[in-house]
This record gives C-alpha cells, sequence and structure tokens, in this order.
C-alpha cells in the first residue's frame, strides 16, 4: 500500500512541476506585475502611491477630419506623453463602431516619453455628420481616457 501511495505522490510532484515549467515559459513575454499599482481600495485612496502614478497627457483627444468620401479610410495619431513617475501601459482601447479602429503601442512607456494611439476611421457606407469615440484602458492615475474623432462624409456620385 505504501507503495502506491509513493508512486502516486510523486507522479503527482513530477506533473506538478512540469506545469510549472510550461507556465513560466508561456508567460516569459508578459509584464511584470510590479508595474500595476492601484491606489484604490475600500479604505480609501493611498495619496502615497497616486504621486508615482503615470499619467497620459494628450496634446489634444479630439480630431475633425473635416469632409471626406464615402469610402474613404483616415488615419489620425493622438500623441500623449507620461509626465508621471512610473511606465504607462496601455491595456485595451476600444472604438464606439465597427468603423473606428485604434492602435496603440503594446511596450510600457517610461516616464518622460511619448507614444501615440493611432485610429482609423473608416467612412464606408457612412453619410452625413459622425462622431465617433475610443475608450483607452490604462494604468495612469485617471485610469480611462477619452478619444473623439469627427468627419462630414459625402457620398460619391455614381
Amino acid at each position: 500500500m505504501k507503495k502506491y501511495l509513493v508512486v502516486i505522490l510523486s507522479s503527482i510532484l513530477l506533473f506538478s512541476c512540469s506545469d510549472q515549467d510550461k507556465k513560466t515559459e508561456e508567460n516569459k513575454d508578459l509584464l511584470s506585475t510590479d508595474l500595476v499599482n492601484n491606489p484604490h481600495s475600500a479604505t480609501g485612496t493611498d495619496k502615497e502611491r497616486m504621486s508615482v502614478l503615470p499619467t497620459m497627457d494628450f496634446k489634444d483627444s479630439t480630431h475633425d477630419f473635416g469632409t471626406i468620401n464615402d469610402g474613404e479610410k483616415v488615419i489620425y495619431d493622438f500623441k500623449f506623453t507620461n509626465n508621471g513617475k512610473s511606465p504607462l501601459i496601455i491595456s485595451g482601447a476600444t472604438g464606439s463602431c465597427g468603423c473606428t479602429v485604434p492602435s496603440y503601442p503594446n511596450d510600457p512607456i517610461k516616464p518622460g516619453e511619448s507614444g501615440a494611439v493611432k485610429v482609423m476611421f473608416d467612412g464606408t457606407n457612412k453619410s452625413g455628420h459622425q462622431e465617433k469615440s475610443v475608450v483607452l484602458t490604462t494604468n495612469s492615475k485617471k485610469g480611462t481616457h477619452m478619444l473623439y474623432i469627427k468627419a462630414d462624409v459625402v457620398p460619391v456620385s455614381k
């Protein structure tokens, strides 16, 4: 009976070690959790931790493409700077509809460095005045940031 118990326990240890090695290998390219610093808790806000968070300061948060043609795709780079004291991580960006597609830097933006969020608007099958938005999810003091685009789409004559 003791032999079976030893074999079973050895097997469990062997498989759990190989699973841990596999998880370590899978996670090697992920960001360190040290970069995530949430100063908010059930007991309130930690002002000391809040003071070292990154910022995401935009030159402008609204862009007007003006008049574009139906079917035209236009792109704008929303430039920002991290004026905080720790690396800025953008973990997500979502357009208000499928015609508005954001892309953002995947690597952390160090304090004092700049970056850009690229927003592409596709005017296909749109007409008239269009206003769209992008929501950015970050580890900045503000947390989420909103970007806005506008365009007047005119139909192409057939």
